[in-house]
């Protein structure tokens, strides 16, 4: 909540949070549609108001989703984007016309929408969860905005998950590699056929470089329900890329033709990738078949953001933020580092979700960062510090590693660790390890 809100309006928002996280957490999903579709059907369906864009994956999905809605409102249309999870406010998940509701707003469609979530409550074996009533409020504030097209993030995996009861238009698949393996499976081609569910009949799915037993489960859907897939490396893809002050300069190739001069303000090969699969959802969004403007491609472009990936906060030392909480979103955050900035000492904060592959994640970041400060992030679902500062020992050895209980003295720590053995001002630190992490992080920052 960057702008002051009434005391008022401010009260209420806080009663709506805390019946919204009294349901089921998201962590923990109820794998059916029942629920949704049921109150989607008291709502009148809101989400068949209007074109969606559905987007899936493991990675890449939060920034792929802001890069399509930029390029769309580039087009003059009035868009919807729902995303999750939020870095500081629940109120970021649904924005229309590229920002993040209003307070007021959020609490307005919540009370619009409670009373039809206590009849699913009361019809249903079990409640609706914190996350089916975001959606549900999503879809409703998108039809009542209105909007010409929704972009919609999935939460977790594709076919049960409650974003699903909208058939997209266009469906994107980002990378697929291993998280949530507890709910979705413990290998790709598991994980696939979950996020497959979101390839309907008559879809156009565009699709980002996979693994092969992935890739062979998403083709097997596409073909299953008559589908048209456009895929990374053959219908479109980056054809150069070369790093820039600020970001990277990206030759890429869309299913219309080819846009040179794309400049990214995003750092890293994994964002240039999640570029080309935005590029060419939007052209599948408007046929596909002829080459979009490209000085608007390229103004569009020019100025996404997003925040939590690689985003610097704070000069002197350097502040970074990044939500990296996978092996394979570790690796792909460590190789941009070291592609994109020259630190001379580079600590690291970091704090992770106890369900996670927090060795994995360690063992990516472990060739990047001289030091870490380990803390724990404000949730329950938090690995306490010192379990973490036990695997990170193992991992960087006992001489690198601190502990800080509080995300306040983690940064504190971590400053004083680069501002101290940084030469000549060339040190950093970098925040990771969950989206709750860098959230916390980039409140305390933001307020100093």
């Amino acid at each position: 909540m960057s702008k002051p809100v009434d005391p008022q309006v401010a009260e209420e928002f806080r009663r709506v949070e805390k019946e919204l996280t009294a349901r089921f957490p998201e962590s923990r999903p109820q794998p059916s549609l029942d629920r949704i579709r049921a109150l989607v059907d008291l709502l009148g369906e809101p989400q068949r108001a209007y074109p969606v864009i559905h987007v899936t994956g493991t990675n890449g999905k939060t920034s792929t989703s802001r890069m399509i809605d930029t390029l769309l409102r580039a087009f003059n249309l009035r868009t919807g984007r729902y995303t999750s999870p939020h870095v500081e406010s629940v109120t970021e998940r649904i924005s229309i016309d590229g920002e993040p509701i209003s307070v007021a707003r959020f609490v307005e469609t919540y009370d619009d929408v409670a009373p039809y979530v206590r009849l699913v409550d009361a019809q249903q074996p079990v409640r609706m969860s914190y996350f089916e009533v975001l959606v549900g409020m999503a879809y409703a504030a998108f039809a009542d905005a209105p909007v010409d097209v929704a972009v919609v993030e999935v939460g977790m995996g594709g076919a049960w998950d409650a974003t699903n009861v909208a058939d997209g238009q266009v469906a994107v698949v980002t990378p697929i590699s291993l998280d949530h393996t507890h709910y979705l499976g413990d290998t790709t081609e598991q994980i696939a056929r979950e996020k497959a569910g979101i390839i309907k009949p008559g879809t156009l799915a565009i699709l980002a470089q996979q693994p092969l037993d992935a890739a062979q489960v998403l083709l097997r859907r596409a073909v299953e329900v008559d589908a048209t897939v456009a895929r990374e490396g053959l219908e479109f893809g980056v054809l150069r890329r070369d790093v820039a002050m600020g970001g990277q300069l990206l030759r890429l190739q869309g299913l219309g033709g080819v846009y040179d001069e794309v400049f990214l303000p995003l750092h890293g090969a994994h964002q240039a990738h999640n570029a080309s699969c935005a590029l060419a959802a939007v052209e599948a969004f408007f046929g596909g078949k002829q080459q979009l403007d490209a000085d608007v491609v390229r103004q569009a472009f020019a100025t996404v953001t997003s925040p939590g990936r690689l985003e610097v906060v704070r000069r002197g030392p350097t502040v970074l933020l990044d939500a990296a909480h996978n092996p394979a979103g570790a690796r792909a955050t460590a190789e941009a580092l070291t592609e994109a900035f020259t630190f001379t000492r580079l600590v690291g904060v970091i704090g992770m979700m106890g369900d996670k592959d927090v060795q994995g994640v360690l063992e990516a970041f472990e060739p990047v960062l001289d030091q870490v400060v380990v803390t724990q992030a404000a949730t329950d679902r938090a690995l306490p510090a010192g379990e973490l500062a036990e695997v990170a020992r193992e991992v960087f050895g006992e001489h690198r590693v601190e502990v800080a209980l509080r995300m306040d003295d983690a940064l504190d720590t971590a400053i004083r660790l680069a501002e101290e053995e940084g030469e000549l001002g060339g040190g950093g630190v970098l925040v990771t390890g969950s989206v709750v992490t860098v959230g916390e992080a980039r409140r305390l920052v933001r307020k100093s």
